[in-house]
């Protein structure tokens, strides 16, 4: 079939390009091959009966899951490795603590590999991280974290929340230090774009500024009042994000409401129905 670029590049191009446009469909938007989950979003119910929030999770369309939160960490994992299989899931990343990266890194990784993860996110600082002392102790065990993963063939991430970008001792943030200290080669971002425009940051510039950094996107949405939404209910426009030029190495789009409202599965539904819809 001709393309349209060498049509358009022929002889005629101007009358080309009128009958291309009335034989002819545009070149496909890009979309989202396989939408996931966080599972912090429906924590609730899956602490409860986690089978039974897979089976509906995959039931939505969902082909990606995150584990997060929940209780997963105690659960079978070998238990919820096959019903994933069963169902058509996956999950290429999971979140695991600061505290048992540090104390129970090996039983760590064995997690991560049972449930087929390729990637291990740390998510979360708690407060007694977030000043200049304690943030520059923990930095060092973020390389080294990153590089006792590389060794065990799995990556490594870490996920923002607004902090970062607004805690700033001697007028550096913790996000800038973050940046600077770690290994790029080896210490990957999850981009929370709404927290990080919670924070004032603008979420275009960052994605610019982090290039082929970022590994994945917590997509949630923000209402004009700066309250979480599921995807589509708020006031971001996705489509402009993920058609920037960094965007095209992102491997994993995670729905994440951490305020996402019982019993749950209305909202992230939104959140699926409008991603799947998206062409950017």
């Amino acid at each position: 079939m001709i393309s349209r670029r060498t049509l358009l590049g022929g002889a005629g191009g101007v009358a080309a390009l009128a009958f291309a446009g009335r034989v002819a469909p545009p070149a496909a938007a890009a979309q989202i091959n396989a939408i996931g989950l966080q599972l912090y979003t429906v924590r609730d119910i899956f602490q409860k009966d986690p089978v039974g929030t897979l089976e509906q999770v995959a039931r939505i369309g969902y082909r990606e899951v995150e584990f997060g939160g929940g209780g997963y960490d105690a659960m079978d994992h070998a238990l919820l490795r096959r019903t994933m299989d069963r169902l058509g899931l996956r999950s290429p990343s999971i979140h695991i603590g600061y505290d048992a990266l540090l104390g129970q890194f090996d039983k760590s990784v064995a997690m991560a590999k049972t449930l087929g993860a390729d990637t291990v996110v740390l998510p979360y600082m708690t407060d007694e991280h977030r000043n200049e002392q304690a943030w520059q102790v923990a930095l060092p065990n973020f390389n080294r974290f990153a590089d006792g993963l590389n060794k065990a063939g799995l990556g490594f991430a870490y996920h923002n929340h607004d902090f970062e970008f607004t805690v700033k001792p001697g007028g550096v943030s913790l996000y800038e230090r973050f940046l600077k200290e770690t290994d790029p080669a080896l210490v990957k971002i999850e981009l929370d774009l709404y927290w990080a425009a919670h924070a004032g940051e603008s979420a275009a510039a960052l994605i610019d500024r982090l290039g082929s950094r970022i590994y994945a996107y917590h997509v949630k949405d923000m209402r004009a009042d700066r309250s979480m939404a599921a995807v589509g209910a708020g006031t971001t426009d996705f489509a402009a994000l993920f058609k920037r030029k960094a965007s095209a190495g992102v491997r994993h789009f995670y729905v994440e409401n951490d305020q996402a409202p019982a019993p749950y599965l209305p909202d992230i539904t939104t959140s699926f129905k409008t991603l799947r819809a998206l062409r950017f």
